[in-house]
């Protein structure tokens, strides 16, 4: 078999994955020695955190497949194979400290077994849980926004001077009888009522975010909201003002 093709399989890798977290908690519990296990003897903790790590462990992943199917949440079944996997890892602790730490455990310590073993299958169990827990799945939402048509906006443009007849227009800003008109070729200050503006640009794509702007929807690059009222980031720096009001409107329409 060709060395640099040979790949292992996934059930073997998996195998390989559990054993070494088991392993790797089972050391850590033998450094920490818990539950008075860090009087004994070096060697004698070792294994005995080892075996009760890894055979516990082997017990609460088969208890898992076992349970995978019926249990679908990932937090719930490291409950329940926890609670599942306590009375049998009892019986191999209560195993391994007569043979390792030579201390048998009698009838009266089995409610503090029961706690200690629980506490130490829902950690196992958690970790293991995290380990394989499937990746976030991300949706990247992104907002198309279409281009007015022309006839849309014809009968205002003819407000404009020619220079910006067929610039982007990007928002209007009312100042009494005058309307602050920005487009990516500048701005320009024309005689025009507010209303009539509007009046003229209802087909177009656009919102009105204030009593005295209103924005074409293409041009608006970030919403910044604060307490119902916000500010609208507009293309070429503009930013304008967004009333309550007519905060619903841009809410509605994603922002």
């Amino acid at each position: 078999m060709d060395a640099a093709n040979f790949t292992v399989p996934p059930h073997l890798r998996r195998i390989a994955i559990e054993g070494a977290i088991l392993v790797a908690l089972g050391a850590m519990m033998g450094v920490l020695g818990p539950y008075g296990t860090g009087e004994a003897a070096i060697v004698r903790r070792y294994v005995y955190w080892l075996a009760a790590i890894v055979l516990g462990g082997a017990i609460g992943i088969a208890i898992d497949r076992a349970f995978s199917r019926l249990v679908a949440s990932l937090g719930r079944r490291v409950i329940v194979n926890s609670l599942a996997m306590t009375p049998p890892v009892m019986v191999l602790v209560m195993v391994l400290n007569t043979v390792v730490m030579r201390y048998p455990l009698g009838w009266h310590d089995l409610g503090e077994l029961a706690w200690r073993v629980l506490v130490i299958s829902l950690l196992v169990m958690t970790i293991r849980a995290l380990v394989w827990r499937p990746p976030a799945v991300v949706v990247e939402e992104r907002r198309i926004v279409a281009p007015p048509l022309p006839e849309a906006e014809a009968l205002f443009r003819r407000r404009l001077p020619a220079r910006l007849r067929t610039a982007r227009l990007i928002a209007l800003e009312a100042h009494d009888h005058y309307l602050k008109v920005h487009t990516d070729a500048g701005c320009e200050m024309i005689t025009a009522r507010f209303a009539d503006a509007l009046g003229e640009l209802g087909q177009a794509y656009g919102y009105r975010t204030h009593r005295s702007w209103w924005v074409a929807a293409d041009a608006i690059e970030a919403v910044k909201w604060s307490r119902g009222s916000g500010s609208a980031r507009l293309a070429g720096g503009v930013v304008a003002p967004i009333s309550r009001t007519q905060a619903v409107t841009l809410r509605e329409a994603g922002w």
